[in-house]
């Protein structure tokens, strides 16, 4: 049956590639052809919510974990049965506002402790001396994350969502200053559309190299999951290799793919990343549409949270790193958590929601020769740089995301056409990920250590062949776009590094200690080192305690941890402990110089 939905698929797709809405083929644009809404981000219109998120199985299994939620709130104050807890929770990012959020509706008190003077973590951003926001990252939404937007519609704030048209866009690395683009057609369902947009477009791939693509995807339809999950002991190139696809998928599609996802070369890059993101793109309808905050993080996403979690009985505590984990001799479970400025927190439970390079160092003796624990030895976070551009004039720069297709950056944005905090109808500022930007990620150079002005200068480079009519000294003064200001931000320990083989090292939410549970991107959940991954995880969390609490079993439970690890002899170690006080040490991205932990 699922092969006979593969052909039907292909065929019907190749009509509608030919034939819907009598439009022509893809072929390659300027960038005034794909500047379809200037400036859409200024204007009070927007792009509506695509309908179609909320009618995907993952949107309904996410509204219903929420509702579990509401309904062990209702059942705690209607019965003596479960008890008000109050849970401590290290680390401000996505996953911890989210654990803190999903505990507070629940009817519990969650005190959240973030190291730092600002929310985020890996989003979050600050404002200079001029009033601008400057960025960790640049952060897309797409509509395949279904408890993010479970997430915004909870806190009433869907509208600062900004959608950008559906389509991918991509660089033509021949043809200087020319793009081309996926269109996917609207009222056309999943997974019609998403084929019909592939073979409409015949810039990059011819249509035999399309088909020789179908017998690798065709298992991943046949098996969902399971297959996807296996794949994670195979880079892209073993993957590819072993299903004989040409090589030109991975130089026209998988780099550009890879370094969106993790900041890495297809190479070194687990194909259970690109596969977990085709899977959501053609099953859901709205998946790879994209949409921009309409303003900074902190601001819009993570003080309607804080706002939300204070609102009912809980706290957010910011500047206040944890800097020890003091245990229980008797059973090693959690007795307190030791703040920096020496103050001791006690909770009935507690949850690290810090990035795994952090809460490694924290690790106490007595946990250190724990199989759960010691597996994070295997995972580490991924360096990723972000770039901020501010130009004299107006850039004739793409609607929505862009992938360049370099060899230094990953995507891009014109955040003045993007973002409504940027807007601006006279000049750009563009916002690029500058990825891989290490040895270890599939760069020549170390990036990561070069100087601001060295990676501005490799950047503007680059741009002068995605704006060659615009930047670089080969255009004529008059209509030249001048860099006025440039920010650089590192982080050299982002996301997790999905490597090939690291999902079976990644801990689940339940730990093997009673009152310790473990949130963060990098803890077991399907949709990885991702912002949905991260707002799953704590929200996975969050219903660990409250299983606990109401003497319900975990649906995950805990997971078994690799026999290489339960064969291998673990030795006792003391927790290195955290040194120096910079963003970076809280893994978190910092502009200018900096100790790499």
């Amino acid at each position: 049956m699922m092969l006979l939905r593969m052909i039907i698929l292909l065929l019907v797709a190749m009509s509608l590639g030919d034939a819907f809405l009598h439009q022509p083929r893809s072929k390659c644009f300027t960038k005034t052809a794909l500047h379809a809404s200037t400036s859409s981000s200024s204007s009070s219109l927007r792009r509506p919510t695509p309908s179609r998120i909320s009618q995907t199985d993952n949107f309904r299994d996410a509204k219903d974990l929420s509702q579990k939620f509401i309904n062990d709130y209702e059942h705690l104050h209607k019965s003596n049965r479960a008890e008000k807890k109050k849970i401590a929770i290290f680390g401000g990012g996505l996953s911890g506002l989210s654990c803190a959020k999903y505990l507070s509706d629940a009817g519990h008190e969650p005190i959240l402790y973030e190291a730092r003077d600002i929310l985020g973590g890996k989003v979050s951003a600050w404002q200079d001396e001029d009033g601008d926001y400057i960025e960790t990252g640049l952060h897309i939404f797409f509509g395949a994350y279904p408890n993010i937007h479970n997430l915004f519609k909870e806190l009433g704030i869907e509208d600062r969502l900004q959608w950008a048209p559906h389509r991918m866009t991509f660089a033509m690395q021949e043809l200087p200053g020319e793009f081309t683009t996926f269109d996917f057609p609207e009222g056309i369902p999943a997974p019609f559309n998403m084929a019909a947009a592939i073979l409409r477009n015949t810039q990059m791939l011819s249509l035999e190299e399309k088909i020789r693509m179908v017998p690798a995807l065709l298992p991943m339809l046949l098996e969902g999951q399971s297959f996807i999950d296996a794949q994670d002991e195979k880079s892209v190139l073993q993957f590819m290799n072993e299903y004989s696809m040409p090589r030109r998928i991975n130089e026209e599609i998988f780099i550009a793919m890879g370094k969106a996802l993790d900041f890495i070369d297809p190479d070194k890059l687990s194909m259970t990343v690109v596969l977990t993101a085709m899977n959501r793109f053609i099953n859901e309808s709205d998946g790879s549409q994209t949409a921009f905050l309409d303003g900074n993080p902190p601001e819009r996403l993570c003080q309607p949270i804080k706002e939300w979690v204070e609102s009912k009985g809980g706290k957010v505590v910011c500047s206040s790193p944890v800097v020890e984990i003091v245990l229980n001799e008797e059973d090693g479970t959690v007795n307190s958590l030791i703040l920096a400025n020496g103050n001791t927190v006690t909770a009935d439970y507690y949850v690290s929601a810090v990035p795994v390079d952090v809460f490694k160092r924290l690790i106490p003796t007595q946990w250190s020769t724990l199989p759960y624990f010691r597996q994070l030895d295997e995972l580490e976070g991924i360096p990723v740089i972000n770039i901020q551009l501010w130009f004299d004039r107006k850039l004739n720069s793409v609607d929505g995301l862009c992938f360049s297709r370099s060899p230094l950056l990953s995507v891009y944005a014109d955040m003045s056409n993007n973002c409504a905090e940027y807007a601006n109808e006279e000049r750009s500022m563009l916002e690029l990920v500058f990825a891989p930007c290490s040895p270890d990620a599939g760069s020549p150079i170390n990036w990561i250590a070069k100087s601001d002005s060295e990676i501005v200068d490799a950047t503007m480079k680059e741009l002068e062949r995605l704006f060659p009519t615009e930047i670089g000294l080969n255009v004529i003064s008059d209509k030249r776009a001048n860099l006025v200001k440039s920010t650089v931000v590192r982080v050299p320990r982002s996301v997790y590094a999905a490597t090939p083989g690291r999902n079976k090292y990644r801990p689940s939410q339940v730990s093997p200690i009673e009152n310790f549970v473990m949130a963060g991107d990098y803890a077991s959940q399907k949709y990885l080192g991702s912002m949905e991954g991260a707002v799953l995880s704590g929200k996975l969390a969050a219903e660990v305690i409250c299983d606990k609490v109401m003497g319900r079993s975990n649906r995950n439970g805990l997971k078994t941890v690799h026999s290489s690890i339960l064969e291998s002899e673990l030795k006792e170690r003391a927790p290195i402990g955290i040194m120096g006080n910079s963003p970076t040490t809280f893994g978190g991205g910092q502009q200018g110089n900096f100790n790499n932990p």
